[in-house]
């Protein structure tokens, strides 16, 4: 039986990993701000603690864990709690910019920390961080956001590196438009500063598709529930896992981009080192 400790479990797809969970026979330690919000989403399990836990808290974060520990003895963790920010860069204002990283990626440190050492003792885990699509390649009118999660992969990927030899492994989550609440109001923020010279580029119509796709983006997330408890169990889990055909379009043309840039520019490149052995390159 595995344990996970899922953040942002009372609703989308915390809810859904949680519900799928459940069902596989494992435990889970589902945490959100208000706890009672999980019981009356996932009803009473005996597998199930349902925990308080502000990500933006740091010992609150520590206090989660602890109980965990205490109740279950080890813990899969998934950062899963965050949310969106939509506007131009210049839109967003310091404060939105604050509380967005205060949520998306110091959240997912505070949570990453207070688990980590239980992680260590026991020599094995695994640590799941929710990124996006947008965390690999820069949509306009999303800048801030995907910001956020290139931050997270960034980070993932060290932690990656750093927890292989305590035998801890740590995949990345890269959803594509899932068919969630994320675009609705109550997980997406939206810049009320809204620049009138970006009506009609790029970031501008951004808003107009965000309202229009809302409830019909192509991604199943009960699918995307599914996939996690499949690689949650699988022996040699990926750094990278993208769900959904739109994410597996948008990285294979982002890396083919990059190749090609790469090759255009690769004699500029090279030819910033000192020479080797006294020879130009």
């Amino acid at each position: 039986m595995k344990v996970w400790f899922i953040t942002g479990a009372s609703r989308g797809f915390g809810a859904l990993m949680t519900k799928e969970a459940l069902a596989a026979g494992d435990a889970v330690v589902a945490t959100a701000r208000n706890p009672r919000a999980v019981i009356e989403q996932i009803g009473d399990n005996p597998n199930l603690l349902a925990v308080a836990l502000d990500v933006t808290n740091e010992a609150q974060a520590k206090e989660a864990a602890a109980k965990a520990i205490e109740r279950f003895g080890r813990i899969v963790l998934v950062n899963n709690a965050g949310y969106g920010l939509l506007g131009a860069v210049e839109e967003a204002t310091a404060e939105e910019i604050e509380k967005l990283y205060a949520t998306n990626v110091f959240g997912v440190l505070k949570v990453t920390r207070a688990v980590l050492p239980y992680m260590r003792r026991q020599r094995s885990g695994h640590v799941l961080n929710f990124s996006s699509i947008g965390g690999y390649f820069g949509y306009p009118g999303w800048g801030v956001y995907g910001s956020t999660k290139f931050a997270v992969e960034g980070l993932s990927e060290s932690l990656s590196a750093e927890l292989e030899p305590f035998g801890i492994k740590v995949t990345i989550i890269e959803p594509g438009f899932f068919r969630t609440d994320f675009l609705a109001d109550n997980s997406l923020s939206v810049s009320a500063a809204a620049i009138p010279d970006y009506i009609g580029t790029p970031a501008g119509n951004m808003r107009d598709f965000a309202a229009d796709a809302n409830h019909a983006q192509p991604g199943n997330p009960a699918k995307l529930a599914a996939g996690i408890v499949t690689l949650v169990n699988s022996a040699k889990p990926p750094l990278r896992m993208p769900f959904g055909s739109d994410t597996v379009a948008v990285i294979e043309e982002q890396n083919a981009s990059v190749a090609r840039e790469l090759a255009e520019w690769r004699e500029l490149a090279l030819s910033t080192d000192f020479p080797k052995n006294g020879i130009a390159v």
